[in-house]
């Protein structure tokens, strides 16, 4: 049962990172780390192409051995925060706009103080 959801959970993370790959405020690594994450408790196989996959590979490797985010990872992140508060800030009315402002802020020093490759 437990590994049946494992392999649930990664293939929708494929999915999404899928999606990810042409939407532009949906992060695809992200879910491909999870998916990983997933496929290793659950189909080692499919855990191995992802770590192989020319595009992304390197990327969760590095991840998975050092907890490293690329600098370009770093600041496209930081640019979907910025819209993320732009738009909160233009669409929610207040206290609530301040919600996307506290997210990016907490999540973007998380990340920006992961190492670089």
């Amino acid at each position: 049962m437990k590994r049946t959801l494992y392999l649930a959970a990664g293939l929708i993370s494929v999915a999404l990172g899928a999606v990810g790959a042409f939407l532009p405020l949906l992060p695809t690594v992200p879910f491909l780390i999870l998916a990983a994450f997933c496929f290793a408790r659950s189909n080692p196989v499919w855990e191995e192409k992802l770590l192989t996959h020319p595009r992304y590979g390197a990327t969760l490797r590095q991840w998975r051995e050092k907890g490293v985010v690329s600098r370009k990872a770093k600041l496209a992140a930081s640019g979907a925060f910025a819209i993320s508060i732009a738009l909160g800030f233009l669409m929610l009315k207040w206290p609530l706009s301040l919600i996307p402002l506290a997210v990016a802020l907490t999540c973007g020093s998380w990340l920006w103080m992961r190492p670089e490759a």
